[in-house]
């Protein structure tokens, strides 16, 4: 067998030490966040808001989100009394589970601080079922949901394809048929709703008070105010302005500094 040159043999020797050391590295990153996110909570339950959010703001950097880091987050803004900040947060923890109640109930609270009373436009029933119930689950959750109806669908096929007694093979078939049509209306709400999660780019203001204008420039006209905390969706952008609308159906241009998008995670 041909031998490796001492060049090779230290180069493999060295790749494998950089590769432990760089799975160290993140052991030990790992773990400091895991106690900055135990200190950051402690700081919270001591009334050490302003702290705690300076904590929880370190883990968010490292990219390493969750819902609760940011459910704590907007329960440590709420607290400070800052509503356009505790209303993000509690709108990104939504965003990772739709199905939160708790995120959901404080966001009900953190909403009442807010100054614009902003009607909605009327629903469709269509567009009610969709709100209340198939939005409680994103569409990650959705993508679960299919899958689940396709092992049963193929499950119960299979059962009925080695089922000896007619009853049986008639349950099976039915079960399966059920399971398939399942699969395909829940495979439609997630295609669905990824579709509107793309095309959907809410955000929050996060000014204290801001003119809504009727073109991206400052001597255009002021078609209305919104105030910190109100929720938005961006339709488009020019320089530093951004095109939003707000659930009465107004649509106007915002300076882009006042809001902050939801969906930059």
């Amino acid at each position: 067998m041909p031998k490796l040159g001492l060049g090779k043999i230290f180069t493999q020797k060295m790749k494998k030490i950089l590769f432990l050391l760089l799975i160290t590295t993140n052991l030990v990153n790992a773990q400091n966040l895991d106690s900055l996110f135990v200190n950051a909570n402690d700081l919270y339950k001591a009334g050490k808001f302003g702290d705690a959010i300076k904590e929880y703001e370190i883990i968010e950097y490292n990219k390493l989100v969750s819902v609760e880091l940011y459910y704590n987050l907007g329960n440590s803004y709420y607290k400070l009394n800052k509503v356009g900040p505790s209303i993000y947060y509690y709108e990104k923890a939504l965003h990772l589970d739709p199905s939160n109640e708790d995120v959901r109930n404080n966001l009900v609270f953190a909403k009442r601080l807010a100054l614009d009373n902003i009607e909605e436009l009327p629903k469709t029933v269509l567009q009610k079922l969709n709100k209340n119930y198939l939005q409680r689950l994103s569409y990650d959750q959705w993508a679960i949901v299919v899958i689940t109806f396709s092992i049963f669908g193929s499950l119960f096929f299979l059962l009925f394809y080695f089922a000896e007694t007619p009853s049986k093979k008639r349950l099976y078939f039915v079960t399966s048929i059920v399971s398939f049509i399942l699969l395909l209306g829940s495979l439609f709400i997630t295609y669905n709703q990824y579709n509107t999660s793309r095309t959907n780019n809410p955000a929050i203001v996060f000014a204290e008070e801001t003119e809504i204008r009727n073109a991206p420039t400052l001597n255009s006209e002021v078609v209305f105010k919104l105030h910190e905390g109100t929720k938005v969706i961006v339709l488009d952008v020019v320089d530093n302005w951004k095109k939003v609308k707000i659930k009465d159906g107004k649509l106007g241009w915002i300076i882009a500094e006042d809001i902050k998008i939801l969906s930059n995670f």
